[in-house]
C-alpha cells in the first residue's frame, strides 16, 4: 500500500506557505514572489509594469507547481484569489490531472493556524 502525499498551501500574492501534511508530522517551508520586490519599481508605463508583474506570477506559480507534482492530494487556501491563478495555471498543463486540488478561503493566519487548517482538512477528508 502506498501512502498518498498530501500538502496545504497557504499563499497570497506575496509567498506562499507549503504544508506537508504526513500522520506524525508536519513540515513547512516558503516561496516568496518576486512580485512582492517588483511593486517598489514604477518606473516606465503602466502596460510594462503590468507585464512585469504578470512574469512575476507566471515565474510564482511555476515554482509552486514544480512543489505540488510531488504530491497527490493538494489543499490549496488563503484570502487572495492567487490560489484560483495557480489553480488556472495547473489546469493548463495536463501533468496535474491526476492531483486532487482543492481550494478554500481563509482570513490571514499565523503559521499555527495554518497547521491546525491543514491537519483539520486532511483528518476530516480521511474519515
Amino acid at each position: 500500500m502506498t501512502s498518498v502525499k498530501k500538502m496545504g498551501i497557504w499563499m497570497d500574492h506575496a509567498s506562499a506557505y507549503l504544508i506537508e501534511f504526513t500522520n506524525d508530522t508536519i513540515e513547512t517551508f516558503s516561496i516568496e514572489s518576486a512580485s512582492a520586490e517588483q511593486g517598489q519599481h514604477v518606473n516606465g508605463s503602466e502596460k510594462a509594469e503590468h507585464h512585469r508583474q504578470q512574469q512575476a506570477d507566471t515565474a510564482y506559480y511555476k515554482q509552486l507547481a514544480a512543489v505540488i507534482a510531488q504530491y497527490d492530494d493538494v489543499l490549496l487556501f488563503g484570502p487572495t484569489n492567487a490560489k484560483v491563478e495557480l489553480q488556472h495555471y495547473l489546469k493548463e498543463n495536463h501533468q496535474y490531472d491526476h492531483i486532487k486540488i482543492a481550494l478554500q478561503q481563509t482570513d490571514k493566519m499565523t503559521g499555527n493556524q495554518q497547521h491546525a487548517f491543514v491537519r483539520n482538512y486532511f483528518t476530516i477528508q480521511q474519515q
